[in-house]
């Protein structure tokens, strides 16, 4: 069994902001399962589904993002689920909109959602999908920029990078990390991807 968690903040005003894209790929990842994250359980809404044999529990954290660890303890707690089993659709400020990169570990990298988990945890030995959401103008305040809403011309780069989010985990499910890295870690419009990407 696998857990799989995205990260976002409950309520209608988040919708559609960049810091919900893991709510969104999450529920994507749910319909194309033919399931809806709706369960209340451990502070957060779940649904139980299976990927070519494997059991998933998919996951929205009802804590809002910074106190994301608490959900997911509790739930690798209550089904008994190693750090390396949980795989975290989560936002990446520091990626091109439109960019996905998977790593099988890693560092918190200033997002207060994956520090949360780490704290709880005490582990960074866990699958991380990351979807760029880096803003094409400089802006003094990143906060503010992660939980503003997509520009409408926008759309259809979220939603394209949300499917290969979704394609991702079901390829990290079924095959592994590293199949789905190789396939995944690139630029949409180039192969080439900055070391600061690395976390």
């Amino acid at each position: 069994m696998k857990l799989v968690v995205g990260l976002g903040n409950p309520g209608n005003e988040y919708v559609l902001t960049p810091h919900n894209l893991g709510f969104m790929a999450a529920e994507r990842l749910a319909e194309e399962c033919g399931a809806e994250i709706s369960r209340p359980e451990s502070h957060a809404l779940t649904a139980h589904v299976n990927i070519g044999g494997t059991d998933l529990v998919l996951a929205k954290p009802m804590t809002f993002m910074n106190l994301s660890g608490v959900a997911v303890r509790r739930l690798m707690e209550r089904y008994e689920i190693p750090p390396q089993d949980l795989v975290v659709l989560v936002d990446e400020a520091d990626l091109p909109l439109g960019t996905i990169r998977i790593r099988p570990r890693g560092t918190a990298g200033g997002h207060n959602g994956l520090k949360s988990i780490i704290g709880a945890l005490g582990s960074i030995e866990f699958v991380r999908v990351r979807m760029g959401v880096q803003p094409d103008h400089p802006v003094s305040d990143r906060a503010a920029h992660v939980l503003g809403r997509f520009r409408r011309d926008q759309f259809e780069t979220v939603a394209d990078m949300v499917e290969r989010a979704v394609d991702a985990v079901e390829v990290i499910v079924r095959e592994g990390v590293e199949p789905a890295m190789n396939r995944f870690n690139r630029r949409p419009e180039s192969p080439e991807s900055g070391a600061k990407d690395e976390k």
